[in-house]
């Protein structure tokens, strides 16, 4: 696998666990040397993870 799709909210939500949860899922994309394939803007939870 070379890549992960990745669909979130374009808000940061309701709680901030939620961006805590974007920031780990984009470290550990990094620290697999994998990219990100994703269908969002760089707003909410998307631009947490894409940042």
């Amino acid at each position: 696998m070379k890549n992960v799709v990745v669909y979130c909210g374009s808000s940061l939500g309701n709680h901030p666990d939620f961006a805590q949860a974007a920031k780990q899922t984009a470290q550990a994309l990094v620290a697999n040397n994998l990219g990100l394939v994703y269908g969002g803007g760089k707003v909410g939870l998307m631009g947490v993870l894409a940042n």
